[in-house]
């Protein structure tokens, strides 16, 4: 690493401790005081063990005699400098050590935040398990010279007391100290700027080892279904071989320059007994001068390498520093309003669409993005039941990210009751619009939790509405536990329909006005999903009763016949809208669409019929049902 590149990385380093100084000065402030106070009592003890040695050991080899109470109070004066020592010890391991993990839960709670403060564009074009190692090791690693830095800033306050110090003992002795301790300062920035990219490169690939690994997990129903068990395993080795030969790099240079920081201390010692006995003889200096110096010496080693570990690990810092940085510094984050529907009405919300644009950033961002929506309009009245209908890319999925703000247009409006979704509070449109997403999530917990999500308002007697509005209670009630059974990670103990049944019961509960289901009920059996969809359509129809509007991507002819209205997306542009019925006789496309997915459900319906025939049925208390 060039020089001014080693400068900028020390200079970047001193600035990010300086943030943290910044954050948490009182507890900084108790460290250094107690680091400060180990450092003044190892300057005393040195002088207070030279004093006893000149003053009563070599007076009483000399005479065969010594003093007791001269040497009771050189113990008492040791004792005290040991107790106090031992105090400087305690405040300073513990102020650095609080202030180190104040910093890392401050900043994965401010990494955490700002994820989710940032758009699902953004989320896109960042890996997963590189998120995890941001919130993670890389706010570990920005923070972890922290722990050694009150350390050696009372160290630096020890050094200075004691070449000042050796100037008052003797200048000869003085010049050894100064000969030794810039050395031990240049050998570490040597250090440091070694150390530097060995570091950086370690801390990244930290990073993409995490990615790899989690990306594998995820997706490890491909990798088993498709045999690539051996070349993900490769994959991983690789990647994880590279980051064993970084570490192993860090760890041969820490080889080599530990001992010569250890060694150098030591060389010190030596130098200062060789002139000290021609200063002794010289008459110059006496011999507890001499052994206060030279234990002076000893006792500094130790702590003169608190301040190469602080630059030893100034490049991991620096680099934690700036891929936290690059996620607390993204912009995109969409600012809420501060309109408010009325929570307290009971009836279905409206939905409009007028003149949406919309194009999902480029993964270069310099680069234009390919328009998914143009000029796209329409309305959701309320309690009234509106499906899309599309081939793959049409922007189906994307008007249904719209209609719950998960992304905002381009151009155009979304509205809610008349007000654009912009312009209302988090809460407010959380509490009146519901997004049933095409993949179930369920988090590794009970039903009952999965359902409520610690929402307060929802009991038991709404959770179990839900379910049966979502026609779930049946598989629950039969669960070992009901309610209370846990599902597992991503509910892997539930079918993939048991899943989505259980993800639309969620949006339930919160009794939404505007429920959005993207292909939410693909892989429930067909039957199961218009019961579904006629019990949604029927509640959300009946006078003074509590429903919800419903937009729906569908692609089952049973479910777009339930529609009141159906809306043919081609290319992101809204090409007919009107009953199934009407776009059946008008539009050819429309037609070919349902039709090639009505015949692709009765190719899957008759291969259901001929497993079930040649697959004796399993024993099970539990519902069973195909996964699409």
């Amino acid at each position: 690493m060039a020089s001014g590149t080693s400068r900028d990385v020390l200079w970047r380093g001193l600035a990010v401790l300086g943030r943290a100084i910044r954050e948490q000065p009182r507890i900084f402030a108790v460290a250094v005081t107690g680091s400060v106070l180990f450092g003044l009592m190892v300057i005393a003890s040195a002088y207070v063990v030279g004093a006893v040695v000149g003053d009563v050991v070599v007076p009483a080899i000399a005479d065969g005699s010594a003093e007791v109470g001269v040497l009771a109070l050189a113990a008492v004066a040791l004792f005290g400098i040991s107790v106090l020592r031992v105090v400087g010890i305690f405040g300073r391991r513990l102020g650095a050590g609080y202030m180190q993990f104040r910093l890392q839960a401050a900043y994965r709670r401010r990494v955490t935040r700002r994820y989710l403060d940032l758009p699902l564009s953004w989320h896109h074009r960042n890996a997963t398990g590189t998120l995890l190692s941001n919130a993670n090791s890389d706010v570990e690693a920005a923070w972890y010279p922290i722990a050694p830095l009150p350390f050696a800033v009372g160290t630096l306050v020890m050094l200075v007391g004691a070449v000042v110090s050796l100037f008052v003992t003797d200048w000869a002795l003085a010049l050894v100290g100064l000969a030794v301790f810039p050395a031990l300062f240049a050998l570490n920035v040597v250090y440091s700027r070694r150390m530097a990219p060995r570091q950086a490169r370690a801390q990244r690939l930290r990073a993409e080892v995490s990615g790899i690994a989690h990306e594998s997990f995820d997706g490890a129903l491909v990798v088993k279904t498709m045999g690539r068990e051996a070349q993900e395993t490769e994959r991983f080795g690789a990647r994880a071989r590279e980051l064993r030969d970084a570490l192993v790099s860090v760890g041969r240079l820490r080889g080599v320059f530990d001992p010569m920081l250890e060694t150098l201390p030591s060389l010190g010692t030596l130098a200062v007994l060789v002139v000290g006995t021609f200063r002794l003889r010289e008459g110059a200096i006496s011999v507890a001068e001499l052994v206060s110096v030279a234990f002076l010496f000893t006792v500094l080693a130790f702590p003169v390498r608190a301040i190469g570990w602080v630059l030893a690990e100034l490049p991991r810092s620096v680099a934690g520093w700036d891929r936290v940085r690059r996620v607390l510094d993204a912009t995109g984050e969409m600012p809420y309003g501060d309109r408010v529907l009325d929570p307290a009405d009971p009836r279905p919300a409206t939905l409009t669409f007028a003149d949406v644009h919309f194009a999902y950033e480029p993964a270069e961002a310099h680069l234009p993005g390919a328009e998914v929506l143009g000029e796209v309009s329409f309305t959701v009245p309320a309690g009234k039941t509106v499906a899309l209908v599309g081939p793959t890319g049409a922007g189906k999925s994307t008007v249904a990210s719209l209609a719950v703000r998960l992304v905002d247009p381009r151009a155009g409006t979304v509205a809610i009751d008349g007000v654009d979704v912009r312009d209302l509070t988090a809460a407010s449109l959380a509490g009146t619009a519901a997004l049933v997403a095409q993949v179930p999530f369920v988090f590794d917990d009970t039903v009952r939790a999965n359902i409520t999500l610690d929402r307060p308002g929802i009991g038991d007697d709404d959770v179990w509405a839900a379910l049966r509005l979502a026609e779930a209670d049946g598989f629950v009630a039969a669960l070992p536990d009901g309610l209370d059974t846990r599902v597992g990670e991503r509910g892997t103990s539930l079918s993939g329909g048991q899943r989505q049944r259980l993800t639309l019961a969620r949006a339930l509960a919160g009794r939404p006005r505007l429920l959005v289901l993207d292909d939410a009920t693909s892989a429930v059996d067909p039957r199961v999903e218009a019961a579904i969809l006629a019990g949604l359509r029927s509640t959300a129809s009946s006078p003074g009763a509590p429903g919800a509007s419903i937009l729906v991507v569908a692609y089952r002819r049973a479910t777009i016949a339930l529609a009141d209205e159906v809306i043919y997306l081609e290319q992101g542009r809204v090409i007919a809208r009107g009953t199934h019925t009407e776009l059946l006789a008008t539009v050819p496309g429309y037609a070919d669409l349902v039709t090639a997915y009505e015949q692709a459900e009765v190719e899957q319906a008759e291969q259901r019929t001929y497993d079930d025939e040649v697959t004796p049925p399993l024993a099970s208390g539990l519902e069973m049902e195909v996964d699409r």
